[in-house]
């Protein structure tokens, strides 16, 4: 069951997605997933994602709360990149480099949308030189709600060769409470991590996670990785890297064992930023609640960061006529 409320804000709705097991809350402003709310063992809903009381306090946003980000996720050094050799220049709001699209990517947009029987679809078109980037895109991206389950749905077409690297931003915490996610357990279907530098932009090098805290290839506690050591947890003040994914789906799986509930992450990119949530101290939250470093957990789904620079054969370039189609998904369920 899909139902719409007009929002506070011009131009946006809150969209109602709802199913036996699920009651998801998105809106049109930045694509952004307000609220999951989910059963725990006990049949009680609560919220598994982290964010704001009112839309108003998304359009200040800079930790991304349950955002879309484009049109490109995560970093790009310097903010320079040469695509058939014309150079591009994008804004630097991250340190030294550009982050999650720029001044005002994606998450600042508002979408045109309908809906079809379990699904919204959202659309908009980001034009050519929309914050440095060539090429008129067009975005499609489709929200579904199946059982247990949200499907998110990203295509895109340019007509020109571009850059491109969409994401999630969901802050999850399984506990639906203001706690750490030290007592969680996380499994990561990954051999390597990416090792970034001091202001979070992946080096080009790689590590094998065997034998370190980032191996979560068997089930452990994320607080068994945060309080180990290791030069790059302290580089990240905690995780906040890109993982190699090694398997086809259910690549990333959370589990809270004081309330049962479990999530499952199942996508068609070959990278997921594992972030621990590192900088959101002291934000004001649903609630009113004051949100701390290490409450929650991030599973951005997306191309190598700054793969333009990194990578002999880019991933994150869209060719002029093709198309962008990924999937992701995330399953919630109560193992009782």
């Amino acid at each position: 069951m899909i139902y719409v409320e007009p929002a506070s804000l011009p131009h946006c709705d809150l969209i109602h997605l709802e199913s036996d097991e699920l009651k998801v809350v998105v809106t049109n402003y930045g694509c952004h997933i307000l609220s999951v709310m989910m059963p725990d063992q006990h049949g009680d809903f609560s919220d598994v994602v982290l964010g704001y009381q009112t839309l108003e306090e998304y359009q200040s946003d800079d930790k991304g709360f349950g955002a879309l980000i484009g049109r490109f996720a995560n970093r790009i050094k310097v903010g320079k990149f040469t695509l058939n050799d014309q150079k591009y220049t994008l804004a630097i709001n991250n340190g030294p480099n550009h982050i999650h699209g720029g001044i005002e990517g994606f998450d600042k947009k508002v979408f045109d949308y309908h809906i079809e029987d379990n699904k919204v679809i959202f659309e908009y078109l980001s034009k050519d030189q929309e914050e440095g980037y060539p090429g008129n895109l067009k975005l499609q991206v489709t929200y579904t709600l199946e059982k247990d389950t949200l499907h998110l749905d990203y295509h895109a077409t340019c007509d020109q060769d571009t850059l491109i690297n969409i994401t999630n931003h969901s802050y999850f915490n399984l506990s639906s409470s203001n706690t750490t996610i030290h007592d969680q357990e996380l499994t990561i279907q990954a051999d390597q991590i990416a090792c970034i530098d001091e202001d979070g932009l992946p080096t080009g090098k790689f590590i094998d996670v065997k034998g370190t805290p980032f191996d979560f290839n068997h089930k452990k506690t994320i607080g068994a990785c945060l309080n180990d050591e290791h030069p790059q947890l302290t580089i990240g003040k905690g995780l906040d890297h890109p993982y190699k994914l090694s398997a086809s789906k259910d690549q990333v799986v959370v589990y809270d064992p004081h309330t049962k509930r479990k999530l499952t992450m199942s996508t068609t990119l070959p990278y997921a930023q594992i972030y621990s949530a590192n900088y959101i101290e002291g934000v004001k939250g649903k609630d009113g609640v004051i949100y701390h470093n290490k409450g929650a957990l991030c599973i951005e789904t997306e191309y190598l960061p700054d793969g333009i620079h990194l990578e002999k054969e880019p991933q994150c370039i869209l060719k002029k006529g093709e198309n962008y189609d990924v999937k992701t998904s995330y399953r919630f369920e109560v193992i009782k």
